[in-house]
This record gives structure tokens, sequence and C-alpha cells, in this order.
């Protein structure tokens, strides 16, 4: 049975950036083997709450508990080797590398085999690289150089590179931007896989609404840098509160 028991927990975070309060009080908690979605209007503080609970930024006021374990003064990267995983909307690889190479170098960073990474010595973790590749259906593209990739292969190698870290949650902004339908459906199916399989917790932001109503299992909405709802899909699209401020107007999330 899958456990869909808390992993991680936002408790009133607060952030500001000068005299705009980005982020207000908001808790969110995040379960294993679910996938969760954030939706707001533009400015809603989306990427704020991300940036923060995934240790880019330090929230001014409030706590992250990550797998038990207050991680609030974790830097990034420590987080990361503790099994949260980071996409990002702009995707960020290294584009004078392979496909393939991307992914190497992803695998020997988590496994703390660093030594002569840039020359990607031997063929060291090929084999799971490959692994990795295939379930993206990137294995055909491994000896091609990133830099030669469609915007939507981009976004699935760096979803690929976060698979590296053997991650307990991912998080992801946008996972699907500039992506065909067909790659779309391929990732969405992806995400299902590894939250009912793997039991991962998947959290992300999107903007394509019917997306996020057809394949989140929960949904936080965001307005103004506080928590406005969060439920399941139905109950969030019939709240009088989620429409009056989203889902009845023309603006993107």
């Amino acid at each position: 049975m899958t456990d869909h028991s808390p992993v991680l927990s936002a408790v009133d975070l607060a952030r500001s950036f000068g005299d705009f309060r980005a982020l207000d009080g908001v808790s969110v908690e995040v379960n294993r083997g679910q996938i969760q979605a954030i939706i707001g209007p533009n400015g809603a503080g989306k990427s704020t709450f991300l940036n923060v609970i995934s240790g880019l930024l330090t929230p001014d006021r409030g706590e992250v508990y990550f797998d038990g374990r207050c991680v609030t003064k974790l830097p990034a990267h420590k987080r990361t080797q503790l099994g949260m995983a980071r996409s990002f909307q702009i995707t960020s690889i290294f584009t004078g590398l392979t496909v393939g190479q991307n992914v190497q170098i992803a695998l020997m960073a988590q496994r703390g085999d660093c030594r002569n990474a840039w020359s990607i010595a031997g063929r060291r973790y090929w084999d799971d690289a490959l692994a990795l590749l295939s379930l993206l259906g990137l294995s055909e593209m491994a000896e091609r150089q990133s830099s030669e990739l469609a915007a939507g292969d981009r976004k699935r190698l760096e979803f690929a590179i976060a698979l590296a870290a053997d991650p307990k949650v991912l998080l992801l902004d946008e996972p699907t931007a500039g992506m065909s339908q067909g790659e779309r459906s391929m990732v969405i199916e992806i995400l299902r896989k590894l939250a009912q399989e793997q039991n991962i917790a998947v959290l992300f932001t999107e903007h394509d609404i019917e997306m996020v109503f057809d394949n989140a299992d929960l949904i936080t909405v965001m307005h103004q840098g506080k928590l406005l709802a969060h439920g399941k899909p139905n109950a969030i699209r019939c709240d009088p509160r989620v429409q009056e401020v989203y889902l009845g107007d023309s603006h993107d999330a």
C-alpha cells in the first residue's frame, strides 16, 4: 500500500523583497506518493515558495521540515543530498556535454564520485545513466550533444538529471513548458509512475490548468503571497474564492 504520509512540510513561511511580501504565512504539507500542484495568478508567490523550500532562498519567518528533519538552515545542495530534487522552468544543463554525460555527472555528484568529473573517465555509471534516459524516452539521444536538443528534449534531460539524485521529493517549476502534447503526456505518465511505484512526492507549478486538474492528486492555490485554498481538484474547482481570484480570469498562473 502506498504511503501518503507527509515527507515535506512548510510551516508559516514568510519572505519579503524590500517592501514586497512575496510569501505571507504559507503552510503546506507534501505527501509521499502523491502529485501536488501549486497554481495561482502571476505574482502569487509560487516560485518564491519553491525557492524557499528547496533552500535557494532563506525565509524571513517559518520552518521547513523534510523527512522529519528541520532543514530551514540547510543550503540547497545539502537538501539535494537528503533527497530533495529541484528542476527549474528554464532548463539548466551542460551544453558542452552529451545527453548521457549530463546524467553521468549528476550520478557522480550524488554518489560522491567527482574525481576527474569533467573528463568523464571511462563509462562510469553509464548503464545507470541510460536507464534514467530510457525512463524519459531519451536513451537513443545519449550520444548527442545536449546543445542540439529541442526545448522539450532539454526539459526531459533536466528531469533525468533531477532523478539521478534518487529523490524522495521532486520540486518542478513548469515541468512541461515548451513541450509538444506527446512529450507532455509522456512526462505526466512518468510523474504518475514515480509517485505510484516509487512513492516519490511530486510538487510542481504549472500554467496549464486543465493539465493540473486532470493529473494532480492535490492542488494548492496561492494569491498575493498567501495560501488561498488547498484540497482535491474537484473541491478546488468549485471553491468560490478560487473562481473569483483565479479561475474566473484570463491570466496565466
